[in-house]
């Protein structure tokens, strides 16, 4: 909606807006390690946001502008608006154009890297109500926002490079191992982006509504998000170690979440310390983005896998952290013989080699590793 009497036809705010934002407020600790350690490579990514621009993005334009329904105050004024809002929310200072393709299959779109353009398709817009679709157009244009195109582009081009060290004795394994890392990092920038649409949107509803409809269809009176949560739930537990098996072998090639999951994993982020900081005015801002330490995020996306490993009720990440758990305890219990710490072979209870049971006068618990 649109302020009356406005010149400058802002949109109308009923949700809060985030000046200065940093797109690290909502990137997932992976991607965002990732993205703060590509961000140093500057250069690179100007020169692929050039070539872009000369070449792939031109054609993707004049396509679009021969084939699709570009959004406007006269073409789907709706979206257009929703794009508007979105970016003035964010903070974007310059509005990506949003173009409607007519496809049976609901899917959206960020492509181009110098001048990102959102792809919409008909199935989708069909499928979503307004606040669903708000949701959606948040998402890609936090796509945008984060640069995800131009680092994929980068870190394609950089694995096609290292596909020439194939034909090394297992250089064929050392390749799959990349793409398997990238398509990780692909599905965490989902999670980045869905976490985005929640921003824009500010209605956690309407976000797991629409991933559920992208996993259901329209009927949405035929399903409940308490019922789809607990899916993603049971899907977590699964069943035995073959089910733990089978969900990897699913996920690896995978480069978005599974719709379950996704449902899940917004509505954990939403009942979390991050998101409430945000809505209440605290969160990263651009202008210290330069100042962003590689270490701290990395070690911050190393937390947060830990903790994912630690809650997770999968049966195969259960055997392999309770492998984990028991070599650390046969590792610590290593230690402690060699240091001396433990009952020797004397019989000494307390590793006093007496028998008495005493206990002795230091306080050293081997933590200290």
């Amino acid at each position: 909606m649109t302020q009356q009497g406005d010149s400058t036809n802002v949109p109308s705010r009923t949700r809060k807006r985030f000046p200065g934002i940093s797109t690290r407020a909502w990137e997932h600790p992976a991607d965002r390690s990732a993205l703060v350690a590509l961000r140093r490579l500057s250069g690179f990514d100007d020169i692929l946001k050039k070539l872009g621009g000369f070449v792939s993005e031109r054609a993707v334009r004049l396509m679009f502008l021969a084939s699709a329904v570009r959004a406007s105050e006269r073409q789907f004024p709706q979206l257009h608006e929703m794009v508007r809002d979105a970016a003035y929310i964010l903070d974007l200072e310059k509005v990506p154009p949003l173009y409607v393709t007519q496809d049976p299959k609901p899917n959206a779109m960020c492509i181009g890297m110098d001048a990102p353009v959102i792809v919409v398709t008909t199935s989708l817009v069909e499928l979503l109500d307004e606040e669903e679709m708000r949701a959606v157009i948040g998402h890609e244009v936090a796509h945008a926002m984060s640069g995800h195109a131009v680092y994929r582009t980068m870190l394609i081009i950089l694995t096609n490079l290292a596909q020439r060290i194939a034909f090394i004795p297992l250089g064929g394994l050392a390749i799959m191992g990349v793409i398997t890392a990238l398509n990780e990092w692909f599905r965490k920038a989902e999670l980045s982006c869905d976490r985005a649409g929640l921003l824009v949107g500010q209605d956690l509803q309407a976000s797991m509504r629409g991933l559920m409809k992208l996993a259901g269809g329209h009927h949405l009176h035929e399903m409940n998000t308490d019922a789809f949560l607990e899916q993603a739930e049971e899907y977590d537990r699964a069943g035995d170690l073959r089910d733990g098996v089978i969900k990897l072998l699913q996920i690896l090639p995978q480069s978005h979440p599974f719709a379950a999951v996704r449902v899940a994993k917004i509505k954990q982020w939403a009942e979390g310390d991050e998101y409430r900081s945000i809505m209440a005015g605290a969160y990263p801002r651009r202008e210290d983005d330069a100042n962003a330490s590689v270490r701290e995020q990395a070690k911050a996306a190393a937390d947060s896998y830990a903790q994912s490993f630690r809650e997770t009720k999968d049966p195969l990440m259960g055997l392999i952290r309770d492998i984990a758990g028991g070599t650390a305890d046969l590792s610590g219990k290593l230690r402690d013989v060699f240091a001396g710490r433990t009952s020797g072979a004397n019989g000494g209870a307390n590793g006093n080699g007496d028998g008495s049971g005493a206990p002795e006068d230091h306080h050293d618990s081997g933590a200290e590793g």
